[in-house]
C-alpha cells in the first residue's frame, strides 16, 4: 500500500491553512487541469466532521468519481477523510497542522490501496503513485499561494 507523506511551510496562521485545507472551493481551484467538480454532498464552503463530497475528475483520460467523507476532525490542528465509494479499493488522507517559527508546517499523509490485485501494484510503481504526489503537491503548492496572499479572503469569506 503505497503512503505519501508531505510537509508544506506556509507562511501564514494556522487557522487560515486549516481552512483552506478543507475548502471544497479551493480544492476546485487546485484541481482545475482533472476538471474535478463537486456534484454531491458538500459542493461548496468548508467541510466538517462526518460531511461528505462526491468529486467527478478526469483521469487518465476517463471520467470518474470518488465520494469522501470527514471521519475525524479538530479544528485547526487535523482532519482525516477517508474514501467511502471510487477506484481506490481504499484511502485514507491524514492533514495535520503545526505552528512553527515560518508559520504553519502542514503535513500530509495519504495511503491508498489500487484495486485489481498485482495489476494495481504494478500501476503504483509504474506511474499511480507519482501521479497522486504531483496532485497532493499542486494542491499544497496552491493552498500556500492563497494562504501567504491576501487572495485567502476570497475563499473563505464567501
Amino acid at each position: 500500500m503505497p503512503k505519501i507523506e508531505l510537509k508544506t511551510e506556509i507562511k501564514a496562521d494556522k487557522e487560515i491553512v486549516f481552512d483552506l485545507s478543507r475548502s471544497i472551493d479551493l480544492h476546485k481551484i487546485s484541481t482545475e487541469q482533472t476538471k474535478e467538480e463537486a456534484i454531491k454532498g458538500k459542493t461548496s464552503g468548508l467541510i466538517g466532521k462526518g460531511e461528505w463530497v462526491t468529486w467527478r475528475a478526469k483521469h487518465f483520460g476517463f471520467y470518474q468519481t470518488l465520494t469522501s467523507k470527514i471521519v475525524e476532525f479538530e479544528r485547526p490542528d487535523f482532519f482525516i477523510d477517508e474514501m467511502e465509494k471510487g477506484a481506490f479499493k481504499s484511502f485514507r488522507h491524514q492533514h495535520f497542522f503545526k505552528k512553527s517559527n515560518y508559520g504553519t508546517l502542514m503535513i500530509d499523509y495519504f495511503e491508498y490501496k489500487s484495486p485489481l490485485g498485482f495489476l494495481g501494484n504494478l500501476a503504483d510503481s509504474l506511474f499511480l503513485e507519482k501521479y497522486m504526489k504531483k496532485l497532493l503537491e499542486k494542491r499544497n503548492q496552491t493552498i500556500k499561494e492563497f494562504a501567504e496572499s491576501d487572495m485567502w479572503k476570497e475563499v473563505l469569506r464567501k
